[in-house]
């Protein structure tokens, strides 16, 4: 059933994911779905995590050589990657109000958020070994996501005339300018 569920996201978006339209899919009846999940926020919040486990494994996945400034391109580089290759489980994943979602500050600063941890452990690498200001790993954590995803938005919403590989060039600038601000 989450496999029909995520073929109706990535083809329709995450309005389209209805009980009926899985049922539908899956030939079985709308009650049936409700043994699997307890709802449907329940569902779309299955898809979101296991979008996270699967940008998390991505991010993960690369040996991750030099600084931590490096090591940091390198991860939002992947991000970059993984929002324009699925971008309705991006959408989900990121923008969508869901109830259950991860909020900040509580649920990142408690290591729930797989993703905003690698960022948070490589900017406190980078302030244990000087290259970065002191500052709040978890703040500057949520302020980069903050700036790409919202990049990615605007680019998925239409809002960019640029090819994928000058979006990514626009993206790699604002990160340096970022980083800029944040080296000692």
């Amino acid at each position: 059933m989450a496999s029909a569920a995520r073929r109706i996201l990535v083809k329709e978006g995450a309005d389209a994911v209805t009980m009926r339209r899985i049922a539908q899919a899956t030939g079985v009846t709308a009650m049936a779905i409700y043994r699997h999940f307890p709802n449907r926020d329940g569902l779309l919040n299955t898809l979101a995590d296991e979008g996270f486990d699967a940008l998390a494994a991505l991010l993960n996945s690369h040996r991750r050589t030099g600084n931590s400034r490096q090591r940091l391109l390198r991860l939002f580089d992947d991000f970059l990657d993984f929002a324009l290759a699925n971008p309705r489980l991006f959408e989900l994943m990121f923008l969508k109000p869901r109830k259950g979602a991860r909020r900040y500050p509580r649920d990142f600063k408690s290591g729930a958020s797989p993703t905003a941890s690698l960022t948070a452990e490589l900017l406190r690498l980078g302030m244990d070994a000087g290259l970065f200001r002191k500052d709040d790993p978890w703040e500057l954590t949520f302020e980069m996501g903050a700036l790409l995803q919202g990049f990615v938005m605007l680019h998925l919403g239409g809002r960019t005339s640029l090819s994928p590989a000058q979006f990514r060039a626009l993206c790699l600038r604002a990160f340096r300018r970022h980083f800029d601000g944040i080296c000692i």
